[in-house]
């Protein structure tokens, strides 16, 4: 089989260290605190709807607390909306004068954002839609009003190269919303190509479309986002977490339950549940190679420009967390060198291999089955503590735990090994996968019959 891995450059490096990002999902929909596309999804409107964005002024917006409160949280880059599926651009663009510069509030927030969030030492990143829901030739396209589309398009690539022209360097890109046009009628090859030669570090996503020439075409566009299985840098599902085993990966995900901008009486989904989340993204395969993926967490400011309470609650929480734990989480290569579901998750970095623990029994003694790596220490990270430990052939014994957690979220045991932690075939291979020949050979020494002993009668 051919290996379709992409190889990672040094400059694309800062990536896969960094493990946690904070997508934010921020412009004039926030004021019917419904959703981001609540003009869509409502049928709003298209006037009233202009009307209430360019009145909209947003008084307490201070993209510096944003950047303070992302850093404190343990994010180590961000990627803001710079214009969504409404059409409103977010910064001061020269094709439009639909925008925050233009009409009532006056500002650029992109620059007041990428220019707080550089300043923090956080890398930056812009969201872009494809799709404008004002434009009929978007949605007629070429073959129904070839001009209108052609000026839609030229509309598009203009706005792109403009945001990677006039705000420094952008290190990561995600577009979104292709529905329903595709990559050839875009002509986003041709613009990943511009984007290259303006910024040649930057990170693309792979919402590009399907090409007929790179994917072979497919008429729904990639239902709505427009996911490419060639196109773009790093592969971006969206409320799931699933490996793109050809490319870097991030999963981006809701603070809520399911919308992303600021929705007035959402529910919100607890630290752990989030936290979770982010070690379930390292601790997977794919990528190149296939030490985990990322996590996009998103937040959705409110009308006003400020951050919802909730949000800052949990973020800091976890914030906390990674300040003790967080070298079980940045900078590691993935995890899960045994199974290890019935306790937590894995990861690994080096000689180290990290224990997760989602599920704190209480009990003073783990176990820890299969790992073939000779262990030189262990230490429960959570408090520092050194852990007495002893391998009896390829079972990891681990006395001294506490019986209260030491942490309200997930305590952390840190095992250095001798060598690269190691597994022997039943870590390698987990429940539904592998041999089956292994399991019956393991359940022969029970015995053949359906009788308790095993034993014919």
């Amino acid at each position: 089989m051919t290996d379709t891995k992409q190889k990672i450059p040094d400059y694309w490096q800062w990536f896969t260290d960094s493990r946690y990002g904070l997508f934010i999902h921020w412009g004039p929909y926030a004021v019917y605190g419904r959703g981001e596309q609540v003009l869509f999804r409502e049928h709003l409107d298209h006037q009233e709807y202009a009307e209430m964005a360019c009145n909209w002024n947003p008084e307490h917006f201070d993209a510096r607390l944003w950047a303070r409160t992302a850093k404190a949280a343990g994010f180590k880059y961000a990627c803001f909306t710079t214009r969504h599926h409404d059409g409103f651009c977010m910064w001061d663009s020269a094709y439009t004068d639909y925008s925050s510069a233009r009409q009532a509030a006056g500002r650029d927030f992109v620059r007041e954002y990428v220019e707080a969030f550089r300043a923090e030492g956080l890398r930056v990143g812009l969201y872009y839609s494809w799709i404008d829901w004002r434009l009929p030739a978007y949605f007629d396209g070429p073959q129904k009003d070839p001009q209108g589309w052609e000026s839609v398009r030229n509309y598009l690539h203009n706005q792109v190269k403009e945001l990677l022209t006039n705000y420094g360097r952008i290190d990561h890109f995600f577009f979104d919303g292709v529905w329903p046009r595709n990559a050839d009628e875009l002509g986003s090859v041709e613009l990943l190509e511009e984007m290259r030669r303006l910024q040649p570090h930057i990170l693309v996503n792979n919402r590009l479309g399907y090409s007929e020439q790179h994917d072979g075409f497919r008429a729904d566009g990639g239902v709505g986002a427009g996911d490419s299985d060639t196109l773009g840098d790093f592969g971006t599902p969206e409320h799931v977490i699933v490996p793109d085993d050809r490319r870097l990966w991030e999963s981006c995900q809701v603070t809520t339950w399911r919308l992303w901008s600021h929705s007035i009486g959402e529910r919100w989904r607890p630290a752990d549940v989030l936290l979770d989340m982010l070690v379930d993204c390292v601790q997977k395969g794919g990528g190149p190679t296939g030490g985990g993926g990322n996590l996009l967490l998103n937040v959705g400011p409110m009308a006003d420009g400020q951050l919802p309470p909730e949000f800052v609650e949990r973020a800091m929480q976890i914030g906390r967390w990674l300040e003790v734990h967080g070298e079980a989480v940045y900078g590691t290569d993935g995890g899960s060198v045994t199974e290890f579901i019935t306790r937590g998750w894995q990861t690994t970095r080096e000689n180290h291999l990290y224990l997760i623990i989602r599920f704190w029994d209480g009990r003073p003694q783990l176990r820890l089955a299969d790992l073939v790596t000779p262990v030189e220490a262990v230490t429960l990270l959570t408090t520092g503590q050194e852990l007495s430990f002893r391998q009896d052939g390829e079972v990891l014994y681990i006395d001294g735990l506490p019986v209260e957690s030491p942490t309200s979220l997930f305590p952390v045991i840190r095992i250095t090994c001798k060598d690269r932690p190691a597994a022997n075939q039943w870590g390698r291979e987990r429940l539904w996968e592998g041999d089956p020949s292994r399991i019956a050979q393991w359940a022969k020494v029970r015995g053949n019959s359906v009788y308790a002993n095993g034993e014919e009668r």
